[in-house]
């Protein structure tokens, strides 16, 4: 369980991005995070990610407060939340197997990225996740040759590969047609129902918060102006998002 509490963020000499954010994430939740330009949502993800340094407030998982632990308990904490870019990198002239192992950046050794070498366990258990992700018959295709759909499948295998329990995506299937985002988005919901994953994903279009999400939350101005639980938005609530 997560629960953030209060979680302000301020640019130094600059304005505040986020203020006073408050909800709870429990096992197997998919929220949707929706906003217009600047209400904030990238931003809450690199917070929840702690790519982003808080300016104050709570961050409580399992009933402990990350913000006021160690280092390494931190580090810990970092590395069981996966952080989905909008457009993920991956090495374009290494099959999707080797980006898989190679991982994301802050979570694999440098000579490891850079070499590409594999122990056993890590290719059977790529292999594993990839095979889920309906992708084995491209696990040795290079990536420069994937699909937008296919990449970004392959990016979210990347981010469990190391045994993440919440999965924070931003703007998972921009760009992508309709048929690849749904793949992605059921990809995501599947997480959620069969392994307990936690995913929080900001999603631009409200039709796909609306089909997909369990929760709802909405930002507009760096405040949490909508939480909605299992249904659609009504008028009034998606005129909150654009005032």
């Amino acid at each position: 369980m997560l629960r953030i509490q209060k979680l302000t963020k301020r640019i130094p000499g600059g304005p505040k991005i986020l203020k006073d954010i408050t909800f709870d994430a429990f096992e197997g939740d998919f929220i949707a995070v929706m906003g217009g330009s600047g209400s904030g949502k990238s931003m809450l993800l690199k917070c929840l990610a702690l790519q982003e340094d808080w300016t104050s407030g709570h961050y409580m998982v399992d009933g402990k407060d990350v913000l006021k632990e160690g280092f390494m308990a931190k580090l810990q904490h970092k590395r069981q939340v996966a952080y989905l870019e909008e457009k993920p990198f991956l090495y374009p002239e290494k099959t999707g197997l080797k980006n898989v192992i190679i991982g994301a950046v802050g979570h694999t050794p440098a000579w490891r990225r850079w070499t590409g070498m594999m122990r056993n366990d890590d290719y059977m258990g790529a292999m594993d996740l990839i095979e889920k992700r309906g992708l084995l018959d491209k696990a040795h295709t290079k990536a420069k040759n994937l699909s937008g759909g296919e990449r970004q499948r392959m990016a979210i295998a990347r981010a469990l590969v190391h045994g993440a329990k919440v999965l924070v995506a931003d703007e998972p299937v921009s760009g992508l047609d309709p048929h690849a985002a749904d793949a992605v988005l059921g990809e995501l919901k599947s997480l959620c129902k069969e392994q307990g994953i936690i995913v929080i994903a900001v999603l631009h279009q409200g039709e796909w918060a609306e089909r997909y999400a369990d929760r709802i939350l909405g930002l507009n101005g760096g405040e949490l102006v909508l939480d909605v639980y299992g249904r659609r938005l009504t008028q009034r609530e998606k005129l909150l998002l654009e005032q």
